[in-house]
């Protein structure tokens, strides 16, 4: 794989409710530091959510909700595109387009397919199976350069290059622009359950207190941070001595990922103590982060109108892009007038 100029970075999430800290650290802050690199375009993936019912309104709500957490968070609509997958008609029909050049072999080799379809697979959804046309197709109708990718995404990312690359042989032309993954933005934490350190954090969690919400008070996420699953061994003054030590090694993590510290500089101030000075630290930490966060948020969305202008905004700024390559994508198919 060639490295190539980046040219414009494209990610998308799909609009869930109860962001975390895990979706702050893992994903929302790297896209932030990313629009200081790079021209971004960023989307709320609503027809994504369309493999599980979810309730049209819910659905959303949900929408203005992850707009107003981005935005809250630092993504800022007017130096980036910021809209709504469904506002962009393109998505859904280049998705057809591509279920000519996708195989079924390729979709039923996908992990999330199976991870999340799991011994049900008659029962899963059409849209669950077709889920990595439909991100293909997300991706290759802004032809950026580059695409972010954590770990649990870069086989979606070589199926999105091998639907390319067949689509332009198949059709003779280089109507798709072959995407990299992205590795700008810093390094994306992986925030793992307050109560079980080899568990992802998760909204899923029927815990709570796995979780510190991006809507959390000050006093509630102190509460967390305090009860957090720990060990009674005091910390060591080197990360590698945090092997077979899950949860300190998260509660490390987090601090080193809220700070912008090397987790050595945090060791070396808290080596030989204990959970019970390193917590209070830790939830001082994430006050100060969270907290102007969470306010900017309930600003932000006790106006949805303002929200919906927002990504009508962007959607417009979008269709721009999307909408001249899905024309060449139809000519190469012999689709509409030549």
């Amino acid at each position: 794989m060639t490295t190539t100029q980046v040219t414009r970075v494209l990610s998308g999430i799909q609009p869930t409710g109860n962001l975390h800290l895990g979706n702050l650290l893992g994903a929302i802050l790297r896209w932030v530091r990313m629009q200081e690199e790079a021209p971004c375009c960023f989307f709320l993936a609503d027809l994504h959510s369309l493999s599980e019912h979810i309730p049209a309104e819910t659905r959303r709500a949900q929408v203005r909700s992850m707009a107003a957490a981005l935005i809250a968070s630092g993504i800022d609509p007017d130096r980036s595109v910021l809209f709504a997958q469904s506002d962009v008609s393109a998505h859904a029909e280049l998705c057809w387009i591509l279920n000519g050049t996708a195989r079924m072999g390729w979709l039923s080799r996908m992990t999330q397919w199976k991870d999340k379809s799991g011994k049900n697979k008659e029962g899963a959804s059409v849209a669950l199976f077709d889920y990595p046309v439909l991100q293909a197709a997300d991706i290759l109708l802004y032809r950026p350069s580059h695409v972010p990718v954590g770990e649990d995404q870069k086989q979606h990312i070589e199926l999105t290059r091998d639907i390319a690359i067949k689509f332009n042989q198949d059709t003779g032309t280089e109507t798709f622009t072959i995407p990299e993954p992205f590795i700008g933005g810093g390094v994306a934490a992986r925030v793992m359950s307050l109560r079980d350190g080899s568990a992802k954090m998760s909204k899923s969690d029927p815990s709570d207190m796995s979780r510190i919400n991006l809507v959390d008070s000050d006093e509630e996420i102190a509460a967390k941070i305090r009860k957090a699953r720990t060990d009674p061994d005091p910390l060591p003054g080197d990360p590698a001595l945090l092997e077979g030590r899950p949860e300190a090694r998260n509660l490390v993590g987090i601090m080193a990922a809220v700070t912008g510290e090397p987790e050595t500089a945090i060791l070396a101030r808290f080596e030989g103590q204990g959970f019970g000075a390193f917590k209070p630290a830790l939830a001082d930490a994430l006050v100060a982060l969270l907290s102007p966060i969470r306010t900017r948020y309930a600003e932000l969305i006790a106006d949805t109108a303002a929200i919906d202008r927002l990504l009508d905004k962007g959607a417009a700024s979008a269709r721009a892009i999307a909408e001249p390559v899905l024309l060449e994508a139809k000519r190469a198919v012999g689709l509409g007038r030549a």
